[in-house]
């Protein structure tokens, strides 16, 4: 026999036999002052047949009850349960990146919430100690996963909309006050704490920018970045993104709108999974012309996310989104929220 299947044959019985025949992957959470700390592990425990959650580490004052029944430990007893294999990453920004590196070197994959860190080097180092290990480093943009934007990538892959000429998108809120506080705090306001999401989604169809100039226009005499816009400039495509945290339809009014030589894309709202095409050509279901896509939404806002972290994590596929991209898109999201690199 091999030896790599000798040794993998006896690696895999010993954990069989330590974990006993149940297949699901072990996983548990540091910190839940994130704010989709909650959501993420809701997702997580609603995959019950896939995951099996060992603990929670890190955890505020929270009496969520998405954490309800958990055992609550230390990060260094959590790291240390037998056969866990996977970690979600949820503290206050400050701490997310020293949390992953401390996953990933205890040797387990990571989900990572967005934005990771305030700091480029720090995040790209963490990003590359993990390709280097081959640890998976899953990012939480969430609109990787919404049907509407898988739609959009895949005609992107196969040519339907031609050459991207433009892409314009907005993701606003109206803050409450202490949503105002939260994003007050951070050098580079709204845009770096939301808008980041459409950022990735851009560069998912164009790669890094050649240039990023980024402009803030605060509402009210607080000086909270709250009404922002950033411009990516691209050799044949110009990308507009706005954050607007004083907007009352900001919610309803997001939107991502790609328009390319062959085709056209509007997904509006950003969530809904409904979106408005256009083509010159039809492309299998789609016809040409103008016509209204209506997908459907996984049950749970994070669902599909860690349907495929666990596909990931079994050797099923790799991730879709490399450290480059990571990369990329963290340095581009600093640029737009008019933060050093």
């Amino acid at each position: 026999m091999d030896r790599r299947i000798f040794l993998g044959s006896l690696l895999a019985a010993s954990t069989s036999s330590l974990l006993g025949a149940d297949p699901r992957i072990r996983i548990g959470q540091i910190g839940t002052q994130h704010s989709h700390a909650s959501g993420k592990m809701e997702a997580v425990r609603r995959l019950s047949d896939t995951y099996e959650v060992v603990g929670l580490a890190g955890a505020d004052s929270s009496t969520h009850q998405a954490y309800e029944g958990l055992p609550r430990m230390s990060v260094e007893e959590l790291l240390a349960q037998p056969g866990l294999q996977a970690v979600v990453i949820e503290p206050r920004i400050e701490d997310a990146c020293p949390s992953a590196l401390q996953a990933l070197r205890a040797g387990k994959h990571i989900h990572l919430d967005k934005p990771a860190a305030l700091d480029h080097a720090t995040f790209r180092a963490m990003r590359l100690e993990a390709q280097g290990r081959k640890l998976t480093v899953q990012m939480g943009y969430m609109l990787r996963y919404n049907p509407a934007f898988e739609l959009l990538f895949q005609a992107h892959r196969e040519g339907w909309l031609g050459d991207i000429l433009e892409i314009d998108a907005m993701m606003g809120k109206l803050a409450d006050p202490a949503n105002r506080t939260t994003i007050g705090v951070l050098p580079g306001g709204g845009m770096f704490e939301l808008a980041c999401h459409v950022i990735d989604a851009a560069i998912t169809l164009l790669g890094k920018p050649a240039e990023v100039h980024a402009f803030s226009t605060p509402t009210q005499a607080d000086g909270v970045k709250d009404n922002q816009m950033a411009v990516l400039v691209y050799p044949k495509t110009t990308v507009t993104i706005r954050c607007n945290h004083a907007d009352p339809f900001g919610g309803p009014r997001r939107r991502f709108q790609v328009a390319g030589t062959r085709g056209a894309m509007e997904i509006l709202p950003l969530e809904s999974g409904e979106a408005t095409l256009w083509l010159t050509q039809a492309h299998g279901p789609w016809k040409q012309g103008r016509q209204t896509v209506r997908l459907p939404l996984p049950k749970g806002r994070y669902d599909a996310e860690f349907v495929d972290l666990a596909r990931i994590i079994r050797g099923e596929k790799p991730l879709a989104w490399n450290a480059a991209h990571d990369i990329a898109v963290h340095e581009t999201v600093l640029k737009a929220s008019g933060m050093s690199v």
